[in-house]
């Protein structure tokens, strides 16, 4: 799965046109596929529909007769079709993301979507057949080897047992998909691409926008939250339907899979237990008065008033004085960072500035935020950004770096056991984070700048932590009520502006016209109840970090060997050796109390 980065500061060119970043690579898909007329990905589609027809032919209906030597055979072969589907997609997804304003780009994401359906609809019986086996059945397979190896997949498939339907209804609900969510996730993001913003005498794309509430100029800042929310207005019926449809959808589908809650099968394919979400949730709600509440108090206080507005949120400080870091600057920064934690961190990362991996410059229709892609173990990640040279931009690339290594590392357990659960995956590109915050931190002497860089760095961790899991109890409203009947874009409005001010605090000052923010927010659309895994990632790699400050030896081999077990164990599994456990109360409460802690040293500088 590839979700968006939350971006909520935007990206614009700076006004030198971008002349001070020095050359921004683009990547070349090349090592995918060499253009959407490539022979070689017209033999890959014809090769996957052969073996996949053939692959139909061979077990269907015969799983439960297998020996375990031929299941296992069978699954292998299961995997290599799925990862010629899976290159093919991230190439057509890749060149969409590229350039979302392209008709032709997106018509062929569109084409692949429906031949990878009508080839992949052959391969639904399978997983089907094998969550039909007995316990007993399957530990008699799992005897042989061929079938060993994939037990962490088996495993994986088998806790959706319960909520499969039957074979005719999972081929329907698999073959409508291309017109069904992934056509309005589609509308989705084709519509945001297609917005524009009249700012500063010119017009801005979405994140362009969003960036102006990042600049110095106070009065630009007001003037482009006025005209974010009116160009939100204008299109939030259209966005409303979306997210009422797509709300709509999964509840029926939860219904007949037999989900007790919205949001149940998003912790089932997270392998977490509910009561660990909860436990993260009520925590960070609990925390809201010693983080987000506290620190947007002590922000106003440095504004010269008691409250302030939203547009305000992510400006920088008043006496901040914000360097531009060019791209070959960025690169050390980051490269060194790594490279200090561990040597093959850093080789790995690498790779990607030598091999062409990413995609930095902001172009009109790009795809907003950040993100890695880890296409397919037989090729390599990429990662897309905006990069504009503002610290928070080196902090993405440290982010999506810490991704793409995950990504690389964890591409040794092959296409089926390589993914990693969300609540995990963010693991890695937080812990990058922090990595490169303690360097750039080490580095600067200027005390005006160490507090702007504190500040910024708290910042990001309220929207990480506080943000995501705001956003996680307005989806869980959205989706109760939506059980009730759809939601007026007004009721959608009270939602939004109820967990805003919950979340960031009484410092903070909305308007009405705020009420129409959620509307751009990727996740909801993509992939519901995704944010909760940011605030995991965030605290667990707090209590992480904390491990390594008090016993470094030994521990940059651990945490390697835990990114590259990728999927194939769970987060018990992967903890237990630092010492830490998700399921302990007190877990989360000492990754928040890091936060906490800046916040009490930001006070403390005045």
């Amino acid at each position: 799965m590839i979700v968006f980065e939350p971006d909520e500061t935007g990206r614009t060119l700076p006004d030198d046109g971008g002349a001070r970043l020095g050359a921004l690579p683009g990547w070349s898909l090349a090592d995918l596929y060499d253009g959407p007329d490539s022979a070689a990905l017209k033999r890959d589609i014809d090769d996957a529909g052969r073996r996949a027809a053939g692959f139909h032919d061979a077990y269907k209906g015969q799983v439960a007769a297998l020996d375990g030597e031929v299941l296992g055979a069978a699954v292998a072969e299961y995997e290599a079709i799925d990862e010629i589907l899976g290159r093919i997609m991230s190439y057509a997804y890749l060149l969409y993301a590229g350039d979302m304003s392209d008709p032709a780009h997106g018509r062929f994401l569109q084409a692949m979507q429906e031949k990878a359906t009508t080839i992949s609809s052959h391969l639904i019986f399978f997983t089907l057949e094998i969550n039909r086996l007995s316990e007993e059945a399957l530990e008699e397979k799992l005897a042989a080897p061929a079938l060993a190896h994939y037990r962490p997949w088996l495993r994986d498939v088998r806790v959706f047992r319960e909520h499969q339907l039957s074979d005719e209804l999972e081929q329907l609900l698999h073959e409508k998909q291309v017109v069904g969510r992934s056509a309005w996730v589609r509308l989705f993001d084709e519509s945001i691409a297609a917005l524009r913003f009249p700012i500063a005498g010119r017009e801005m794309g979405s994140a362009e926008a969003l960036n102006c509430l990042s600049d110095g100029d106070p009065a630009l800042r007001k003037d482009a939250a006025g005209v974010i929310g009116r160009v939100f207005a204008d299109n939030v019926r259209l966005f409303a339907h979306i997210t009422n449809t797509l709300a709509k959808d999964k509840q029926i589908e939860d219904q007949w899979r037999r989900y007790p809650q919205p949001w149940s099968s998003r912790n089932l394919s997270n392998h977490v237990e509910d009561a660990v979400v909860e436990a993260l949730v009520s925590a960070v709600r609990n925390a809201f008065p010693q983080l987000s509440h506290k620190y947007y108090a002590l922000k106003a206080k440095w504004f010269g008033g008691d409250h302030l507005d939203y547009w305000d949120r992510n400006a920088p400080l008043p006496d901040a004085e914000e360097r531009m870091i060019g791209w070959d600057e960025a690169r050390g920064l980051v490269l060194d960072a790594y490279g200090e934690f561990s040597p093959t961190m850093a080789e790995i990362a690498g790779r990607f500035f030598d091999g062409r991996w990413i995609d930095a410059p902001v172009r009109p229709g790009k795809a907003p935020g950040a993100f890695s892609h880890p296409t397919v173990p037989s090729a390599h990640p990429y990662i897309l950004l905006n990069y504009l040279g503002k610290p928070r931009d080196v902090m993405t690339l440290a982010h999506e770096l810490g991704h793409g290594v995950h990504q690389v590392l964890a591409a040794e357990q092959g296409h089926l056991m390589s993914d990693t659960p969300l609540t995990l995956a963010e693991t890695a590109s937080v812990f990058g984070e922090m990595l490169t915050f303690r360097r750039l931190m080490a580095a600067e002497s200027d005390p005006r700048r160490r507090r702007a860089m504190l500040a910024q760095k708290v910042e990001d961790m309220l929207n990480t932590v506080v943000r995501q899991t705001a956003f996680f109890e307005f989806e869980r409203r959205l989706h109760s009520e939506r059980r009730e009947g759809e939601l007026s874009v007004e009721r959608l409005g009270e939602i939004w502006l109820d967990v805003q001010r919950e979340s960031l605090g009484p410092a903070l000052r909305f308007d009405q016209a705020y009420g129409v923010w959620w509307s751009y927010i990727p996740h909801f659309i993509h992939a519901p109840f995704y944010v909760y895994a940011y605030a995991f990632g965030d605290c667990l790699v707090n209590s992480l970090y904390a491990v390594y400050e008090q016993n470094p030896d030994g521990f940059a081999e651990t945490y390697l060997a835990m990114l590259r077990a990728g999927g194939t164990l769970r987060h018990r599994d992967l903890l237990a050796p630092f010492g830490l456990d998700a399921s302990d109360p007190g877990f989360w409460d000492r990754g928040l109390a890091v936060i906490a802690g800046l916040v009490d040293e930001l006070e403390n500088l005045g």
